[in-house]
């Protein structure tokens, strides 16, 4: 018997899930979060063998963060994220975070299922739109734009300066201004405006 906890901050999401899930023979849902405290009892208390793990839970810690923790417990579970954002930069931070999976929301449940499955072997598991993003990202020509410089096109859609930029990513004004010119040539834009729309033209950030 596969062992899962939900971790989703609206209650009806994952009541929906739960009835889903306990309707397979092989799958049981054990334990329910909303934050990360709440993540880390569940998956102490029961030791599920997969999280599955919304990214966006209205709080100071996302999915991704939550993630990464529960990542660094001493026997940690397998994370498969289910989300309803497929951009570079949820993906990356999804995965750099540790997580065996990302799929989608708008997922069938066979699909859903057999991705839970799999991550509990410790398999990888990539919606399609996911999957093509990513190969997408390694076959881009020319210079990728660097996880960094990610953030820097997050805070520049936040409508940060320079200033509070280099405060909120601890380096210094000519580091930001640095990442900034970078960012410029690699997107082909020349404007701090430019820059966000062209991010988000291609998916690499989402819209605010």
């Amino acid at each position: 018997m596969t062992r899962i906890v939900l971790v989703d901050d609206h209650p009806v999401v994952r009541a929906g899930l739960r009835a889903l899930i306990d309707g397979q023979d092989d799958l049981t849902v054990v334990g329910e979060a909303d934050s990360l405290d709440a993540a880390l009892a569940a998956v102490r208390s029961t030791q599920p063998d997969v999280v599955l793990m919304d990214l966006s839970l209205g709080q100071a810690q996302g999915g991704a963060e939550i993630t990464a923790r529960l990542r660094a417990l001493p026997e940690p579970p397998e994370v498969l994220v289910l989300t309803t954002y497929d951009t570079e930069s949820d993906i990356l931070r999804a995965l750099d975070a540790g997580a065996r999976g990302y799929l989608l929301k708008d997922a069938p449940p066979a699909e859903l299922f057999a991705g839970i499955r799999a991550t509990a072997r410790g398999e990888t598991v990539l919606a399609p739109t996911v999957a093509a993003t990513l190969v997408r990202r390694a076959a881009q020509p020319g210079p990728t734009i660097t996880e960094r410089e990610v953030e820097v096109l997050e805070l520049l859609s936040r409508g940060l300066g320079n200033k509070e930029m280099a405060r909120e990513l601890f380096v210094s004004e000519a580091t930001v201004k640095s990442h900034l010119s970078h960012i410029y040539t690699k997107l082909g834009v020349d404007t701090r405006a430019g820059a966000v729309a062209a991010a988000i033209d291609r998916r690499i950030i989402r819209a605010k």
